[in-house]
Formats: C-alpha cells, sequence, structure tokens
C-alpha cells in the first residue's frame, strides 16, 4: 500500500517522517515548502513535483493544512486522481460542515474519506503519540488504523464524516477555556508571591491539575513563545466553535472569553506565536 503525504509544516513534517520510517511500502510527499519535500526525501520519502503526482501514485493520501480553503483546494486539484478503493485521510483542523462537503465530493469518485484531526503539539507529533480522533464510516475504521497508529497512540473513532472535527473544535475550546484559568491565577498568585514552580506544584496536589498547566508552567515562566501551535490557529478553531454554538444554540460564554483574549492578541500582533503567549495577553502586555 502506497501511502501519499500532503502538507509539511510543524506537524505534518514529524507525522509524515512516523509513516517513512514505520511504513513497509513508498510515501509520496508534496508542500509548497520545496524545502519540507527535500527534507522528507532526504530520509526516504519520494518528492512530487505537485499534489497531483502524489494522488497518481499513492493507494492512500494523507493531507494536513492549515485552514478549510487549502483542504478544499487541494481536493479540488487531486480529484480527477480518485478512483475506487482509495483512501483520503484529512488531519487538517477546519470547519466540520466544510470536511462533509468534500467528504461527499471524494465519495462521489468512487474513493473514501476521513477526518482525523489530531490533539497534543509537536513533541506528540515527533514521538508518534499524538491522540487522533476519526470521523469516518464505522466499516472503514479498521481498514486505516494501522496507518493512524503510525502517528498516534490513542485514536478513537467518534462517528461519521465531520464528527472527528466536531470533538477537535469542542476539545481546542476546552483547551482554550483552561489556558485562560492557568493564566489568570498562575498570574495572580505570582503577583502575590507564589513561584511559578511551587503554583504548578500545589495544583498538582489537587482537582485543578491539568496536561496544559504540566506542560506549559516552564515555558510561561520563562517567557518561551517558542511556537509548537500557534495562536492565530486557535483563534481560527475558537472561531469555528463560535459558529457551530450559534447553530446550534448552546451558550458558551467561558469560550466567549477565551475568543477575546485570542482576539486581542492577534490585534497586537502575535498570532505566529504560541498559543501560550496569551499569557501575556492576560498579564497586559498589550493595549489593543
Amino acid at each position: 500500500m502506497k501511502i501519499g503525504f500532503i502538507g509539511l509544516g510543524i506537524m505534518g513534517e514529524s507525522m509524515c517522517e512516523n509513516i517513512i520510517q514505520k511504513h513497509d511500502d513508498k510515501v509520496y510527499v508534496n508542500d509548497i515548502n520545496r524545502a519540507q519535500v527535500e527534507k522528507l526525501a532526504a530520509k526516504g520519502a519520494v518528492a512530487c513535483k505537485d499534489n497531483t503526482e502524489v494522488a497518481k501514485n499513492a493507494d492512500v493520501i494523507l493531507t494536513m493544512l492549515p485552514k478549510s480553503e487549502h483542504v478544499r483546494a487541494v481536493y479540488n486539484e487531486i480529484l480527477d486522481e480518485l478512483r475506487e478503493g482509495m483512501i483520503c485521510i484529512d488531519m487538517s483542523t477546519i470547519d466540520p460542515q466544510v470536511s462533509v462537503e468534500v467528504a461527499n465530493t471524494v465519495k462521489a469518485r468512487g474513493a473514501q474519506f476521513v477526518d482525523a484531526p489530531v490533539v497534543k503539539s509537536k513533541p506528540a507529533a515527533v514521538d508518534g503519540t499524538l491522540g487522533i480522533l476519526a470521523g469516518c464510516d464505522e466499516e472503514l475504521f479498521p481498514v486505516i488504523l494501522p496507518i493512524l497508529q503510525y502517528m498516534g497512540c490513542n485514536v478513537i473513532r467518534m462517528g461519521g464524516n465531520g464528527r472527528g472535527l466536531v470533538m477537535k473544535i469542542c476539545h481546542n475550546a476546552l483547551c482554550a477555556e483552561i489556558q485562560n484559568g492557568v493564566n489568570e491565577t498562575m498570574l495572580l498568585a505570582k503577583s502575590l508571591g507564589v513561584s511559578a514552580e511551587d503554583f504548578h506544584t500545589a495544583v498538582s496536589y489537587g482537582g485543578a491539575q491539568c496536561f496544559y498547566l504540566d506542560a506549559q508552567w516552564k515555558n510561561i515562566d520563562s517567557e518561551n513563545w517558542a511556537t509548537a501551535f500557534s495562536l492565530e490557529n486557535e483563534n481560527k478553531d475558537l472561531g469555528i466553535c463560535k459558529r457551530l454554538a450559534d447553530e446550534t444554540g448552546v451558550k458558551m460564554p467561558g469560550m466567549e472569553n477565551a475568543r477575546k483574549v485570542y482576539a486581542k492578541g492577534m490585534r497586537a500582533g502575535i498570532g505566529k506565536e504560541d498559543w501560550r503567549a496569551t499569557y501575556k495577553i492576560v498579564r497586559g502586555d498589550y493595549d489593543a
């Protein structure tokens, strides 16, 4: 089974590298950044000149792209190369409605489609320990599971097409709300003389212990804003969550408050920094 991988950015690069290392057949790759293509080719992938070449050669195509419009564009580009029995797995975090539209288009060509967004960030992508939330036909899940397990250690089917993305958006909205609480309470504690290390230790003893604080307190304390997952990407995800909440009539005041923090970060021009840079917004570093 030949695999194609389109989108070799911060996450896609490491996800694809895991496939190259673990898969016993060819892996065809492409990205708009040719340096990334050559980088993966040096690690054993087959470099392609465009996305169409990937689709012509692959039995399974994986995509990891920034936004809904990029996913639409790529699948429109490769549509004529899709054929009966092919499997397309989009691992991007995009609007669930757009993903379902793409799924229907792909299925009309006789191919199969999965939305399989990931949770956790760059270190887990490197280690192959991502969480993966799949939306696909039930009978397809055991077929794609071995491929997804090249990249993740926790893989779950959430339901049909689009449901993986629904869960990813809910997950990221919850993360933003947790993050906002961490930012506020850590800032208060430090302002009153409690060190970041002691804050983390004390929280770990109680019911507020959380993965985000465990993973990020040192980076926040040392003001390390190097990007593993960008503020602008989380801002995009919160925008999708807002639309889903509005459509369903679900009130989400915690999410709305987090959106305000992210909107301020975007106005301040720090969208390319890591999402933990929201700490600076809560701290009042920007007047925007």
